[in-house]
């Protein structure tokens, strides 16, 4: 039987704050889902109940998305159904957008979760006896090991509230969702921001449409979906956990201190270090087949919007404007996640992905667009999205050689 330590079979029983803590944490898994939620529809409602999507709305927006499809399989030449089913769009509130996208998003988080989870329990045995008989030392591990599915729990809630409040669809961030044919719109932020920016409201809804289509048929392609979904899982399962940035800071904290809470608070307002997550090689190997990956998506997007919008849309140049800004102006809350993800989404991204897709259309027309995502082979490397001649010359290699 291990030496139970110190503090006895709970490191944490005598210690006020901590010690209910402990017990409400007792059996969670790598995240607790329970805070996620609670705090997701917490920050996406602000509290308050929603009143639900109006009948008229929802007729709008599915006579738009139908003119939208229609538009985007003709450009792309894709097949904007994932299912074989008609294409269904399904108005939400924020809450509903937080039930069905907390599910979407729970197994990249549980990767996560779990990769942390392993790092932090794999303490070597005699790890106790080397620390001294530090009492707040040896409280380190039992404490990341306890509050890790707590601050996962609170970040996958975190970004999930706030990703309700600025969702107009599903596609805000490019992860790929379980197959369906079923499209999340969030009338209530899309009329929020028309009216913000004074835009036309049915000019505005059938840009949304067009964007989340165009996403959807990409995104729906299975090798497309099976290649980005390994690549965040693989990224999210890679992190490797440091409780040095904790331990550095737990020692000005008199752990008997019944005010001890305000401290731990300020301190555990800060997740990069509770999470202790730190890049790991094999990380640094995947990020930039990822970013290329998203880049190009970005970029293939942007330019099926172009293409559709300009003669569709009476005010496309000024909601593109606005819409475009919109994106990469994110909060330091939201950059958090995207690096915890992954994902490089700032105006560099973007204009990477635009700039291959200008450069294959440049020299080789729009229609050499349409074998981008015709085989996993053809998916262009870090290096072909910096140099989209690259791409050209090897796609046409015969295809043994590709």
């Amino acid at each position: 039987m291990s030496d139970p330590g110190p503090f006895g079979d709970d490191p944490f029983s005598g210690i006020p704050f901590l010690g209910d803590l402990s017990k409400m944490m007792g059996g969670q898994g790598p995240v607790a889902w329970d805070a996620a939620r609670q705090l997701a529809m917490q920050l996406a409602t602000d509290g308050e109940s929603e009143p639900n999507v109006e009948p008229l709305e929802r007729i709008k927006l599915e006579e738009l998305a139908r003119v939208a499809e229609l538009r985007v399989a003709a450009s792309t030449g894709l097949d904007v159904s994932t299912t074989g089913r008609s294409l269904t769009v399904v108005p939400v509130t924020r809450a509903q957008w937080v039930h069905k996208s907390l599910d979407a998003y729970k197994p990249l988080f549980d990767e996560l979760g779990g990769a942390l989870a392993e790092e932090a329990t794999d303490q070597p045995p005699g790890e106790l006896d080397a620390m001294g008989g530090d009492p707040m030392a040896a409280m380190i591990g039992p404490l990341m090991k306890m509050l890790g599915p707590m601050m996962l729990g609170m970040t996958a809630g975190s970004m999930l509230g706030h990703l309700a409040q600025r969702s107009f669809g599903q596609y805000d961030l490019p992860i790929p969702r379980p197959p369906s044919d079923e499209l999340l719109l969030v009338p209530s932020t899309i009329e929020a921001f028309g009216n913000a920016w004074s835009l036309d409201g049915d000019d505005l809804r059938l840009w949304i449409c067009l964007h989340e289509i165009a996403h959807h048929a990409v995104l729906g392609i299975d090798h497309v979906r099976t290649t980005l979904q390994q690549l965040l899982f693989d990224y999210a399962g890679g992190f490797s956990s440091d409780a040095s940035g904790l331990e550095n800071r737990l020692p000005d904290i008199d752990p008997t201190d019944s005010n001890a809470l305000a401290g731990l608070q300020e301190m555990f307002s800060d997740p990069e270090v509770v999470l202790g997550a730190i890049v790991s090689p094999a990380q640094l190997e995947l990020q930039p087949r990822l970013a290329a990956l998203t880049a190009v998506i970005a970029g293939y997007v942007d330019h099926v919007m172009d293409d559709i919008g300009a003669t569709l849309i009476g005010s496309y140049g000024m909601l593109t404007e606005a819409l475009r800004r919109r994106r990469v102006e994110s909060a330091p809350s939201d950059r958090f996640v995207e690096r915890l993800l992954g994902l490089e989404l700032d105006q560099a991204q973007y204009d990477r992905g635009a700039a291959f897709v200008d450069g294959i259309v440049e020299r080789a027309g729009p229609d050499a667009l349409r074998r981008l995502w015709s085989d996993e082979r053809r998916l262009p490397t870090p290096a072909e999205v910096d140099a989209p001649g690259l791409w050209l010359a090897r796609i046409e290699l015969p295809d043994e050689e590709n």
